[in-house]
Protein backbone atom coordinates (compact mmCIF):
# COMPACT_ATOMS: atom_id res chain seq x y z
CA UNK A 1 0.00 0.00 0.00
CA UNK A 2 0.95 3.61 -0.61
CA UNK A 3 -0.11 5.49 2.51
CA UNK A 4 -0.56 9.20 3.23
CA UNK A 5 -0.59 10.55 6.80
CA UNK A 6 -2.18 14.00 7.11
CA UNK A 7 -0.72 16.33 9.75
CA UNK A 8 2.60 17.61 11.04
CA UNK A 9 2.86 16.87 14.77
CA UNK A 10 4.43 14.18 16.94
CA UNK A 11 1.21 12.16 16.62
CA UNK A 12 1.63 12.02 12.85
CA UNK A 13 5.34 11.22 13.21
CA UNK A 14 4.43 8.26 15.45
CA UNK A 15 1.69 7.06 13.08
CA UNK A 16 4.03 7.35 10.10
CA UNK A 17 6.77 5.49 11.99
CA UNK A 18 4.51 2.56 12.84
CA UNK A 19 2.73 2.42 9.47
CA UNK A 20 6.07 2.38 7.63
CA UNK A 21 6.98 -0.81 9.51
CA UNK A 22 3.80 -2.60 8.44
CA UNK A 23 4.30 -5.54 6.04
CA UNK A 24 1.59 -4.15 3.75
CA UNK A 25 3.14 -0.66 3.49
CA UNK A 26 5.13 -0.06 0.30
CA UNK A 27 5.58 3.72 0.58
CA UNK A 28 4.74 6.40 3.14
CA UNK A 29 3.95 10.09 2.59
CA UNK A 30 2.96 12.95 4.88
CA UNK A 31 1.22 16.29 4.33
CA UNK A 32 2.65 18.60 5.39
CA UNK A 33 4.73 16.29 7.59
CA UNK A 34 7.67 17.20 9.81
CA UNK A 35 11.35 16.44 10.37
CA UNK A 36 10.55 12.90 11.46
CA UNK A 37 8.23 11.90 8.63
CA UNK A 38 10.80 13.30 6.16
CA UNK A 39 13.27 10.59 7.20
CA UNK A 40 11.05 7.70 6.12
CA UNK A 41 9.08 9.05 3.19
CA UNK A 42 8.14 12.13 1.20
CA UNK A 43 6.59 15.24 2.71
CA UNK A 44 4.07 17.15 0.62
CA UNK A 45 3.87 20.94 1.14
CA UNK A 46 0.08 20.85 1.54
CA UNK A 47 -1.83 22.14 4.56
CA UNK A 48 -3.71 19.48 6.52
CA UNK A 49 -7.02 21.31 5.95
CA UNK A 50 -6.64 21.77 2.18
CA UNK A 51 -8.93 18.98 1.04
CA UNK A 52 -8.91 19.95 -2.63
CA UNK A 53 -5.11 19.88 -2.91
CA UNK A 54 -4.83 16.69 -0.87
CA UNK A 55 -7.31 14.89 -3.13
CA UNK A 56 -5.53 16.02 -6.30
CA UNK A 57 -2.11 14.90 -5.05
CA UNK A 58 -3.43 11.63 -3.59
CA UNK A 59 -5.03 10.74 -6.94
CA UNK A 60 -1.87 11.61 -8.84
CA UNK A 61 0.29 9.55 -6.46
CA UNK A 62 -2.13 6.58 -6.49
CA UNK A 63 -2.53 6.61 -2.69
CA UNK A 64 -4.23 3.49 -1.32
CA UNK A 65 -4.96 4.77 2.20
CA UNK A 66 -5.13 8.20 3.83
CA UNK A 67 -4.86 8.46 7.62
CA UNK A 68 -6.19 11.73 9.04
CA UNK A 69 -4.22 12.99 12.03
CA UNK A 70 -5.41 16.37 13.39
CA UNK A 71 -8.91 17.37 14.38
CA UNK A 72 -8.64 20.46 12.17
CA UNK A 73 -8.51 18.29 9.04
CA UNK A 74 -11.62 16.39 10.12
CA UNK A 75 -13.50 19.59 11.01
CA UNK A 76 -12.57 20.99 7.58
CA UNK A 77 -14.26 18.03 5.86
CA UNK A 78 -11.08 16.57 4.37
CA UNK A 79 -12.36 13.03 4.93
CA UNK A 80 -15.54 13.82 3.01
CA UNK A 81 -13.59 15.16 0.02
CA UNK A 82 -11.31 12.13 -0.06
CA UNK A 83 -14.20 9.66 0.06
CA UNK A 84 -16.02 11.55 -2.68
CA UNK A 85 -12.90 10.90 -4.79
CA UNK A 86 -13.12 7.16 -3.90
CA UNK A 87 -9.92 7.26 -1.81
CA UNK A 88 -9.87 4.88 1.15
CA UNK A 89 -9.73 7.12 4.23
CA UNK A 90 -9.24 6.40 7.92
CA UNK A 91 -10.87 9.30 9.74
CA UNK A 92 -14.48 10.45 10.11
CA UNK A 93 -16.35 12.99 8.05
CA UNK A 94 -17.14 16.53 9.13
CA UNK A 95 -20.69 15.86 10.38
CA UNK A 96 -19.82 13.11 12.84
CA UNK A 97 -16.57 14.94 13.60
CA UNK A 98 -18.72 17.35 15.59
CA UNK A 99 -18.38 14.85 18.45
CA UNK A 100 -15.11 16.72 18.99
CA UNK A 101 -15.45 20.01 17.14
CA UNK A 102 -18.58 21.00 19.11
CA UNK A 103 -18.72 20.33 22.84
CA UNK A 104 -22.43 21.14 22.80
CA UNK A 105 -23.23 18.77 19.91
CA UNK A 106 -21.29 16.03 21.69
CA UNK A 107 -23.10 16.62 25.00
CA UNK A 108 -26.49 16.57 23.31
CA UNK A 109 -25.56 13.36 21.46
CA UNK A 110 -24.61 11.67 24.74
CA UNK A 111 -27.74 12.86 26.53
CA UNK A 112 -29.96 11.79 23.64
CA UNK A 113 -28.53 8.28 23.47
CA UNK A 114 -28.07 7.48 27.15
CA UNK A 115 -24.28 7.69 27.32
CA UNK A 116 -23.12 8.49 30.87
CA UNK A 117 -21.71 12.01 31.06
CA UNK A 118 -21.63 14.96 33.45
CA UNK A 119 -24.68 17.20 33.82
CA UNK A 120 -24.29 20.47 31.95
CA UNK A 121 -25.94 23.73 30.92
CA UNK A 122 -25.40 25.76 27.75
CA UNK A 123 -24.96 29.55 27.78
CA UNK A 124 -24.73 31.90 24.81
CA UNK A 125 -23.84 35.21 26.48
CA UNK A 126 -22.59 36.73 29.70
CA UNK A 127 -26.16 37.60 30.69
CA UNK A 128 -27.34 33.98 30.41
CA UNK A 129 -24.19 32.83 32.20
CA UNK A 130 -24.93 35.14 35.15
CA UNK A 131 -28.44 33.70 35.48
CA UNK A 132 -27.26 30.09 35.17
CA UNK A 133 -24.40 30.44 37.64
CA UNK A 134 -26.60 32.16 40.23
CA UNK A 135 -28.09 28.72 40.89
CA UNK A 136 -24.85 26.75 40.51
CA UNK A 137 -23.46 24.73 43.40
CA UNK A 138 -19.97 23.25 43.57
CA UNK A 139 -17.12 23.18 41.08
CA UNK A 140 -17.76 24.16 37.47
CA UNK A 141 -15.94 23.13 34.29
CA UNK A 142 -16.12 25.89 31.68
CA UNK A 143 -15.84 24.57 28.10
CA UNK A 144 -15.73 26.60 24.91
CA UNK A 145 -17.91 24.94 22.29
CA UNK A 146 -15.46 24.86 19.37
CA UNK A 147 -11.94 23.62 18.73
CA UNK A 148 -9.54 25.64 20.88
CA UNK A 149 -6.22 23.77 20.67
CA UNK A 150 -6.40 22.61 24.30
CA UNK A 151 -7.09 26.12 25.62
CA UNK A 152 -10.89 26.00 25.78
CA UNK A 153 -11.42 24.14 29.06
CA UNK A 154 -11.05 25.72 32.50
CA UNK A 155 -11.79 23.88 35.76
CA UNK A 156 -13.03 26.33 38.39
CA UNK A 157 -13.70 25.76 42.13
CA UNK A 158 -17.04 27.61 42.26
CA UNK A 159 -19.60 29.65 40.35
CA UNK A 160 -17.87 32.99 41.00
CA UNK A 161 -14.60 31.71 39.57
CA UNK A 162 -16.44 30.36 36.53
CA UNK A 163 -18.08 33.74 36.08
CA UNK A 164 -14.68 35.43 36.18
CA UNK A 165 -13.52 33.23 33.30
CA UNK A 166 -16.64 34.06 31.32
CA UNK A 167 -16.31 37.79 31.97
CA UNK A 168 -12.83 37.60 30.46
CA UNK A 169 -14.05 35.57 27.47
CA UNK A 170 -17.14 37.63 26.74
CA UNK A 171 -15.56 40.91 27.79
CA UNK A 172 -12.91 41.14 25.11
CA UNK A 173 -10.56 38.16 24.99
CA UNK A 174 -13.14 36.17 23.08
CA UNK A 175 -14.39 32.61 23.56
CA UNK A 176 -11.52 30.26 22.62
CA UNK A 177 -12.16 28.70 19.23
CA UNK A 178 -14.55 31.49 18.25
CA UNK A 179 -18.30 31.87 18.54
CA UNK A 180 -20.24 32.64 21.72
CA UNK A 181 -21.49 29.26 22.92
CA UNK A 182 -20.12 27.81 26.16
CA UNK A 183 -20.85 24.61 28.07
CA UNK A 184 -20.96 24.75 31.88
CA UNK A 185 -20.44 21.28 33.30
CA UNK A 186 -20.40 19.70 36.73
CA UNK A 187 -17.00 18.38 37.75
CA UNK A 188 -16.78 14.61 38.10
CA UNK A 189 -14.58 12.99 40.73
CA UNK A 190 -12.41 9.99 39.96
CA UNK A 191 -9.46 8.94 37.81
CA UNK A 192 -9.05 9.88 34.15
CA UNK A 193 -8.28 7.37 31.44
CA UNK A 194 -8.41 7.41 27.65
CA UNK A 195 -9.63 4.37 25.72
CA UNK A 196 -9.21 4.20 21.94
CA UNK A 197 -11.51 2.24 19.65
CA UNK A 198 -11.49 1.80 15.89
CA UNK A 199 -14.76 2.14 14.00
CA UNK A 200 -15.45 0.65 10.57
CA UNK A 201 -18.88 2.17 10.12
CA UNK A 202 -20.66 -0.73 11.77
CA UNK A 203 -18.96 -1.28 15.14
CA UNK A 204 -16.12 -0.16 17.41
CA UNK A 205 -13.18 -2.35 18.41
CA UNK A 206 -11.20 -1.17 21.48
CA UNK A 207 -7.47 -1.23 20.67
CA UNK A 208 -5.64 0.43 23.56
CA UNK A 209 -5.68 2.79 26.51
CA UNK A 210 -3.48 5.47 28.03
CA UNK A 211 -3.24 8.16 30.69
CA UNK A 212 -1.91 11.61 29.83
CA UNK A 213 -0.67 14.65 31.76
CA UNK A 214 -2.07 18.01 30.67
CA UNK A 215 -0.63 20.45 33.20
CA UNK A 216 2.70 22.10 32.44
CA UNK A 217 4.38 21.48 35.80
CA UNK A 218 5.17 18.59 38.11
CA UNK A 219 2.39 17.57 40.45
CA UNK A 220 -0.22 18.76 37.94
CA UNK A 221 0.57 22.41 38.51
CA UNK A 222 0.68 25.31 36.08
CA UNK A 223 -1.43 26.01 33.00
CA UNK A 224 -3.09 23.44 30.79
CA UNK A 225 -1.14 22.30 27.74
CA UNK A 226 -1.73 20.05 24.78
CA UNK A 227 -0.13 17.27 26.86
CA UNK A 228 3.25 16.88 28.56
CA UNK A 229 3.46 13.10 28.56
CA UNK A 230 1.56 9.84 28.77
CA UNK A 231 1.86 6.16 29.56
CA UNK A 232 0.20 2.95 28.40
CA UNK A 233 -1.38 0.76 29.62
CA UNK A 234 -2.88 2.64 32.58
CA UNK A 235 -2.21 1.15 36.00
CA UNK A 236 -4.63 0.52 38.83
CA UNK A 237 -7.86 0.30 36.84
CA UNK A 238 -10.34 -2.62 37.00
CA UNK A 239 -9.52 -5.52 34.70
CA UNK A 240 -13.00 -5.42 33.17
CA UNK A 241 -12.98 -1.67 32.45
CA UNK A 242 -12.69 -2.06 28.68
CA UNK A 243 -15.64 -4.46 28.65
CA UNK A 244 -17.67 -2.04 30.75
CA UNK A 245 -16.82 0.83 28.38
CA UNK A 246 -17.75 -1.35 25.42
CA UNK A 247 -21.28 -1.89 26.73
CA UNK A 248 -21.79 1.39 28.59
CA UNK A 249 -20.33 3.71 25.95
CA UNK A 250 -19.25 2.22 22.61
CA UNK A 251 -22.35 0.15 21.88
CA UNK A 252 -24.51 3.19 22.66
CA UNK A 253 -22.41 5.34 20.33
CA UNK A 254 -22.96 2.79 17.55
CA UNK A 255 -26.72 2.65 18.08
CA UNK A 256 -26.89 6.43 18.43
CA UNK A 257 -25.03 6.98 15.18
CA UNK A 258 -27.37 4.54 13.44
CA UNK A 259 -30.42 6.41 14.73
CA UNK A 260 -28.87 9.69 13.58
CA UNK A 261 -28.05 8.10 10.20
CA UNK A 262 -24.35 8.75 10.60
CA UNK A 263 -21.40 6.47 9.85
CA UNK A 264 -18.15 6.58 11.81
CA UNK A 265 -14.90 5.35 10.24
CA UNK A 266 -11.76 6.12 12.18
CA UNK A 267 -10.51 6.08 15.74
CA UNK A 268 -12.73 7.26 18.58
CA UNK A 269 -10.87 8.63 21.59
CA UNK A 270 -13.00 8.22 24.70
CA UNK A 271 -11.81 10.55 27.45
CA UNK A 272 -13.29 9.00 30.59
CA UNK A 273 -13.57 9.65 34.29
CA UNK A 274 -13.81 6.46 36.33
CA UNK A 275 -16.13 7.42 39.19
CA UNK A 276 -17.51 5.43 42.10
CA UNK A 277 -20.49 4.52 39.90
CA UNK A 278 -18.54 3.62 36.78
CA UNK A 279 -17.02 5.37 33.75
CA UNK A 280 -18.43 8.69 32.52
CA UNK A 281 -17.46 10.35 29.25
CA UNK A 282 -15.62 13.67 29.74
CA UNK A 283 -15.09 14.17 26.03
CA UNK A 284 -14.87 12.44 22.69
CA UNK A 285 -12.02 13.11 20.28
CA UNK A 286 -12.38 11.90 16.71
CA UNK A 287 -8.68 11.16 16.12
CA UNK A 288 -5.65 9.68 17.84
CA UNK A 289 -4.49 11.76 20.79
CA UNK A 290 -1.20 13.60 21.22
CA UNK A 291 0.81 12.55 23.25
CA UNK A 292 -1.14 9.29 23.69
CA UNK A 293 -0.35 8.10 20.17
CA UNK A 294 3.36 8.31 20.96
CA UNK A 295 2.95 5.67 23.70
CA UNK A 296 0.44 3.52 21.81
CA UNK A 297 2.41 3.08 18.58
CA UNK A 298 5.56 1.56 20.14
CA UNK A 299 3.34 -1.17 21.66
CA UNK A 300 1.75 -2.19 18.33
CA UNK A 301 2.76 -5.49 16.76
CA UNK A 302 1.61 -6.87 13.41
CA UNK A 303 0.27 -5.10 10.35
CA UNK A 304 -1.06 -1.79 11.64
CA UNK A 305 -1.57 -0.50 8.10
CA UNK A 306 -3.87 -3.44 7.29
CA UNK A 307 -5.83 -2.82 10.51
CA UNK A 308 -6.57 0.76 9.46
CA UNK A 309 -7.18 -0.10 5.79
CA UNK A 310 -9.73 -2.80 6.57
CA UNK A 311 -11.52 -0.41 8.93
CA UNK A 312 -11.51 2.29 6.26
CA UNK A 313 -13.02 -0.19 3.81
CA UNK A 314 -15.84 -1.12 6.20
CA UNK A 315 -14.80 -4.52 7.59
CA UNK A 316 -12.05 -4.30 10.21
CA UNK A 317 -9.65 -7.24 10.52
CA UNK A 318 -9.16 -7.35 14.30
CA UNK A 319 -6.34 -9.87 14.00
CA UNK A 320 -4.17 -7.70 11.74
CA UNK A 321 -2.42 -6.02 14.67
CA UNK A 322 -2.27 -6.19 18.47
CA UNK A 323 -0.66 -4.51 21.45
CA UNK A 324 2.16 -6.29 23.27
CA UNK A 325 2.06 -7.01 26.99
CA UNK A 326 4.67 -4.45 28.01
CA UNK A 327 4.37 -0.78 28.86
CA UNK A 328 5.39 2.48 27.20
CA UNK A 329 6.08 5.90 28.72
CA UNK A 330 6.38 9.12 26.72
CA UNK A 331 7.85 12.41 27.95
CA UNK A 332 7.33 15.66 26.03
CA UNK A 333 10.25 18.07 25.66
CA UNK A 334 9.00 21.62 25.16
CA UNK A 335 10.36 25.13 24.91
CA UNK A 336 10.69 26.88 28.27
CA UNK A 337 7.93 29.40 27.45
CA UNK A 338 5.32 26.76 26.58
CA UNK A 339 2.30 27.00 26.78
CA UNK A 340 2.28 30.79 27.33
CA UNK A 341 4.00 31.19 23.97
CA UNK A 342 5.96 29.07 21.51
CA UNK A 343 9.33 30.45 20.48
CA UNK A 344 10.51 28.93 17.17
CA UNK A 345 13.85 27.12 17.27
CA UNK A 346 16.37 26.90 14.46
CA UNK A 347 19.34 24.71 13.59
CA UNK A 348 18.55 21.87 15.99
CA UNK A 349 20.37 18.58 15.61
CA UNK A 350 18.48 16.20 13.33
CA UNK A 351 20.12 13.26 15.11
CA UNK A 352 17.49 12.13 17.60
CA UNK A 353 17.98 8.41 16.94
CA UNK A 354 17.88 6.31 20.11
CA UNK A 355 19.03 2.76 20.64
CA UNK A 356 16.97 -0.27 21.51
CA UNK A 357 13.35 0.16 22.51
CA UNK A 358 13.43 3.98 22.69
CA UNK A 359 12.29 6.42 20.03
CA UNK A 360 11.87 10.20 19.67
CA UNK A 361 9.04 11.79 17.69
CA UNK A 362 9.27 15.34 16.34
CA UNK A 363 6.53 17.89 16.84
CA UNK A 364 5.85 20.59 14.23
CA UNK A 365 9.18 21.01 12.46
CA UNK A 366 11.02 20.95 9.15
CA UNK A 367 14.22 19.22 8.05
CA UNK A 368 16.51 21.72 6.27
CA UNK A 369 20.04 20.98 5.03
CA UNK A 370 20.69 18.41 7.72
CA UNK A 371 19.30 20.47 10.62
CA UNK A 372 15.82 20.95 12.05
CA UNK A 373 13.76 24.11 12.45
CA UNK A 374 11.04 23.58 15.07
CA UNK A 375 7.91 25.62 15.52
CA UNK A 376 8.33 25.82 19.27
CA UNK A 377 6.03 24.54 21.98
CA UNK A 378 6.16 20.76 22.14
CA UNK A 379 9.36 19.97 20.26
CA UNK A 380 9.89 16.24 20.86
CA UNK A 381 8.21 13.30 22.54
CA UNK A 382 10.61 10.69 23.87
CA UNK A 383 8.99 7.25 24.25
CA UNK A 384 10.41 4.05 25.71
CA UNK A 385 9.22 0.51 26.35
CA UNK A 386 9.65 -1.64 29.43
CA UNK A 387 8.31 -4.80 31.01
CA UNK A 388 6.15 -2.64 33.27
CA UNK A 389 5.43 1.06 33.77
CA UNK A 390 8.31 1.57 36.21
CA UNK A 391 10.85 0.03 33.81
CA UNK A 392 9.46 1.99 30.86
CA UNK A 393 9.61 5.19 32.89
CA UNK A 394 13.26 4.68 33.83
CA UNK A 395 14.07 3.92 30.20
CA UNK A 396 12.23 7.03 28.96
CA UNK A 397 13.95 9.44 31.35
CA UNK A 398 17.35 7.97 30.54
CA UNK A 399 16.61 8.77 26.89
CA UNK A 400 15.41 12.28 27.83
CA UNK A 401 18.72 12.96 29.60
CA UNK A 402 20.59 11.84 26.51
CA UNK A 403 18.57 13.92 24.05
CA UNK A 404 18.30 17.04 26.19
CA UNK A 405 22.08 17.43 25.92
CA UNK A 406 22.30 16.38 22.27
CA UNK A 407 19.68 18.66 20.71
CA UNK A 408 22.31 21.37 20.14
CA UNK A 409 22.42 25.11 19.49
CA UNK A 410 22.39 25.93 23.21
CA UNK A 411 18.71 25.04 23.48
CA UNK A 412 17.34 24.06 26.87
CA UNK A 413 14.09 22.16 26.68
CA UNK A 414 11.74 21.79 29.64
CA UNK A 415 9.83 18.71 30.68
CA UNK A 416 7.93 17.22 33.59
CA UNK A 417 9.89 14.89 35.81
CA UNK A 418 6.88 12.98 37.14
CA UNK A 419 5.32 11.38 34.06
CA UNK A 420 4.09 7.87 35.02
CA UNK A 421 5.36 8.31 38.58
CA UNK A 422 2.72 6.13 40.13
CA UNK A 423 1.67 6.10 43.76
CA UNK A 424 3.25 3.19 45.68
Amino acid sequence: MRILVVGNGAREDALSWRLAQSPSCDAIFAAPGNAGTATRGENWPINATDGKALVARAVAEKIDLVVLGPETAIAAGVGDRLREAKISTFGPGRAVGRLESSKIYSKRFMERHGIPTAKARVVHSLATAVKTLAEWRGECVVKADGLAAGKGVVVTPDAQSALSVLREWYGGAGVPGGGSDVLLEERLEGREISIFAIGDGKRFVPIGSACDYKRAGDGDTGPNTGGMGAYSPPAGFPDDLVDVVRTRVLEKVVSGLALDREKYIGVLYCGLMLTATGPYVIEFNVRFGDPETQVLMPRVRGDFARLLKTAADGAIDEDAARFDGGACVGVVLATADYPRSSTPLRDLSADVALSGDRVAFWGASALRDGVVDAGGGRVLTVSALGDDVAAARANAYAAVDELAHRIGNGVRLSYRSDIAKLAP
